[in-house]
């Protein structure tokens, strides 16, 4: 179910101008995160990241661009987009194909030596508290000593008119970098089913995942705050946001 590398680059580069519809300054996030990672490594010979999530790797790609020596393992569980991430960033990650939160995942990526940092933008979002506290467990588990968590993603405040407030300015800072101009999450699903040479990946993704209408997601609401305490449950003592613009922030732990 390979792709040439003219068709990925073509999904690939409709899907990073499709994503600025939902990631409010997204360039500007993914080099925060890059930011983060290039502090939190910055003695480390070959870092170790796991990019969670990963799409058709859009923060795999900018991470290897800023350090080529990093090892990144990067873990996905469409079947489509793991496949334009492969052969559009094939050098950027290893590629996993499992399902974040799900019995097992974390012995399907393979993992030969602890995590210096694991990273993920608008990609959490979907796991229902629960799992999403035994996700951070597990990462905290699996990070070294002086590791980090690094979360890229919408978290709303507690409820209006503060929520209200913050999803208004990041409206308003879309329109005014002509986000809205471009293709939106449900239209770029549209225009792939009918690629013929996408039609077996898309027929594997419609069989393994929900319908891909929508925004892209479920959402399980959560505000910053309740991460921060949901990731010191799961052991991470210092817990911090870095950046904000509206309700999207990074928000950063690092494990002792």
């Amino acid at each position: 179910m390979g792709v040439s590398m003219a068709t990925a680059r073509t999904w690939v580069e409709r899907w990073e101008r499709q994503q600025q519809h939902y990631a409010v300054d997204r360039e500007e996030r993914f080099t925060v995160i890059a930011d983060v990672i290039e502090y939190v490594t910055a003695d480390r010979t070959r870092p170790h990241l796991l990019d969670l999530g990963c799409g058709p790797g859009s923060l795999a790609a900018r991470l290897h661009e800023r350090r080529p020596d990093t090892e990144i393992v990067a873990v996905d569980m469409d079947p489509l987009l793991l496949e334009l991430a492969r052969t559009h960033h094939a050098g950027a990650a290893r590629y996993v194909d499992a399902v974040i939160g799900k019995e097992g995942w974390t012995d399907a990526l393979g993992l030969d030596r602890p995590l210096d940092a694991a990273v993920s933008t608008t990609a959490l979002h979907y796991l229902a508290e629960p799992v999403l506290l035994d996700t951070y467990r597990r990462l905290a588990r699996l990070l070294r000593p002086g590791g980090a968590l690094v979360n890229g993603d919408h978290f709303p405040p507690g409820g209006p008119p503060c929520s209200d407030l913050t999803a208004h300015v990041g409206r308003r800072r879309a329109v005014r970098s002509r986000a809205h101009v471009h293709e939106n999450w449900q239209s770029w699903w549209t225009a792939v089913a009918r690629d013929p040479e996408l039609t077996d990946l898309f027929t594997e993704r419609e069989r393994r995942l929900p319908p891909s209408g929508g925004d892209g997601g479920g959402d399980n609401g959560l505000t910053a705050a309740r991460h921060a305490e949901l990731l010191r449950q799961a052991g991470f003592r210092h817990v911090t946001p870095v950046w904000q613009f509206g309700d999207s922030q990074v928000l950063v732990a690092v494990r002792d």
